[in-house]
């Protein structure tokens, strides 16, 4: 049995939805697609993206054993796993020169983002030697960097990463009823590539065979070695389907289920605290947040739906007042990693520069959090006065760190807070700003983000004009981060 597999849970039992979430729940479901480049569309990407999914929900729901195949083992078995079997089975996809190419983007690009919150760089160092002898493995990774190759150079009919995408699902199909973590992760990396082009309605969608598969066997945050890794930058990308239902949906995999098996969500704190490590720590902001769409969710759910779900008077009030608290906790026990190493009160945006990676995106979320939970705030809580009870003062914040800190690693977890808080904000100056970081995130990146801007402007109420977007870009204070 691998050490890294954990013991097996109960299978799930939901079925694989035609759809999870309605369209209505999205300001603009014609500009989500508007920059869509033909992928998500094409028949064969769609016929083995389903192919993969279903795939990925009968092994969630056939309660499979725990013993997962290694391809280095001893004995005879390696020798059928090792180069020699890559060569049988590994079709010539692509040329040697491509697939080198595709690799150093791999390296240079994507890894940046999947290893957003961990220091030891999993998804850059150990996942491609593992790919060396897991020909699954190493197709998803070419498949994701062809694909964010495809999008940033607007390649917009020929696609590498389809027939990549498709070789990877073929690999993967008689592994996945005897997984191991070089199989999950080859599972995360093809979701990751199908979220990269996916409408926003389709995200949830996209994410289900994952999330059935984490459940089924009991990964989560504090698996060890390779899974951990691997759960949280699932967990990350949940997150954000999460927050684009604005306020309709929670996470597909409940945080509940984000702990150790033993551990009570009472005791959530503890557990991250006991990690002591900055990169747990980030971690516990991404909880954080994906807790406070659970309750946002709920309480949606009851006061527009009449869901009985204890989500009302006192009950909600008291789930308030913790998850709140809680945040004011993370932020005040911030290890130095996580702590910004300089701040400016530039206008219309602070100046807020972090060195950590993992302090970006975690302090994003922290004030997006806050934002959410400050916009459902019970009359009944008093909070002491201070700008921490201000929504506007956090979206101030979000928007600063982006501004500040332009680390490719943390572009793309950056849209959903920036449309967050760009609501909220009522100046020309400050929405030019705001659409040019956007602009800038999916040039950079090849996520789709543009799509927000829509969005954004219908909650305006305007279309900005590139002339008011130029201004922004003279008037951000950029060039200061340095």
């Amino acid at each position: 049995m691998n050490p890294e597999w954990p013991s097996q849970r109960h299978a799930p039992t939901y079925p694989p939805s035609d759809s999870t979430i309605n369209e209505h729940h999205f300001h603009s479901p014609l500009g989500a697609a508007s920059w869509s480049d033909g992928f998500s569309h094409d028949p064969g990407f769609l016929a083995s993206q389903e192919e993969l999914r279903c795939m990925l929900f009968t092994v969630a729901q056939s309660a499979v054993p725990t013993r997962a195949p290694s391809p280095v083992e001893h004995g005879q078995d390696a020798d059928e796993s090792g180069p020699q079997r890559e060569r049988t089975v590994m079709r010539p996809t692509l040329s040697n020169g491509r697939r080198v190419e595709y690799l150093k983007n791999y390296v240079g690009q994507v890894a940046p983002w999947l290893d957003m919150f961990d220091s030891q760089c999993t998804f850059r160092v150990q996942i491609p030697a593992l790919a060396r002898t897991f020909p699954a493995l190493l197709n998803a990774i070419l498949a994701i960097s062809a694909r964010q190759m495809e999008r940033k150079k607007g390649i917009q009919d020929s696609f590498d990463s389809i027939e990549l995408y498709q070789e990877a699902i073929r690999l993967l199909s008689p592994l996945l009823q005897n997984p191991d973590p070089k199989v999950v992760a080859a599972c995360v990396l093809l979701c990751c590539l199908e979220m990269m082009s996916a409408r926003a309605q389709d995200w949830r969608r996209h994410l289900e065979g994952c999330t059935a598969l984490f459940d089924a066997f009991g990964i989560n945050g504090f698996s060890s070695g390779l899974l951990r890794a691997i759960f949280w930058c699932y967990v990350r990308m949940d997150l954000c389907g999460a927050l684009i239902s604005d306020g309709t949906q929670s996470t597909l995999l409940r945080p509940s289920k984000w702990l150790a098996p033993d551990c009570h969500e009472d005791d959530a704190t503890q557990l991250f605290q006991a990690a002591e490590s900055p990169d747990m720590h980030a971690n516990y902001a991404v909880y954080l947040c994906a807790k406070t769409c659970e309750l946002v969710s709920d309480r949606t759910q009851f006061v527009e739906l009449g869901v009985q779900n204890d989500c009302a008077g006192e009950v909600f009030n008291r789930r308030w007042l913790r998850l709140w608290e809680e945040l004011q906790q993370w932020v005040q026990n911030r290890p130095p990693e996580l702590l910004p190493v300089q701040m400016t009160q530039t206008k219309p945006f602070p100046h807020i520069l972090f060195l950590h990676w993992a302090a970006i995106s975690s302090n994003q979320l922290y004030h997006t959090a806050c934002i959410l939970l400050l916009n459902c705030m019970p009359k009944a809580i008093k909070l002491r006065p201070g700008p921490t009870v201000s929504p506007l003062w956090h979206a101030r914040r979000i928007c600063g760190i982006s501004l500040a800190n332009p680390h490719q690693g943390c572009l793309n977890n950056a849209i959903q807070p920036l449309w967050i808080a760009g609501r909220l904000f009522s100046h020309v100056s400050e929405h030019a700003i705001i659409i040019d970081i956007i602009r800038k995130i999916e040039a950079e990146t090849g996520w789709g983000a543009c799509w927000r801007i829509r969005d954004l402007e219908l909650a305006w109420g305007y279309q900005v004009s590139r002339r008011e977007r130029m201004m922004g870009q003279h008037q951000s204070p950029t060039s200061a981060a340095g």
